[in-house]
């Protein structure tokens, strides 16, 4: 199980874009900074990459590995999805 370096870059730029529209689709005002939003995407996303590794999804390919790229987006989409419902939202009672 080799992490490329293609595999750790397209892990960060999809952590960055899946942790920022994390963000963005939380509805209400929320605990969580965006840069941790952002942190967990990409650490999600490399989780993806080592992921779909192990179990023998990605493949070298000459261009993009599909497989890799749908495994880190999902992985990172339901990590910031936990954390940010696991965080919660600030409830103002009165």
């Amino acid at each position: 199980m080799e992490l490329t370096v293609w595999g750790i870059i397209t892990a960060i730029v999809v952590g960055l874009i899946v942790g920022a529209l994390g963000r963005l689709v939380v509805p209400g005002r929320q605990n969580m900074p965006i840069w941790l939003h952002l942190l967990i995407g990409v650490g999600a996303a490399l989780l993806g990459t080592v992921l779909a590794r192990a179990i023998g999804i990605a493949t070298e390919t000459a261009g993009i590995d599909w497989t890799e790229l749908l495994v880190q987006v999902v992985v990172a989409a339901i990590a910031v999805a936990l954390v940010a419902g696991v965080g919660g939202r600030r409830r103002v009672t009165r």
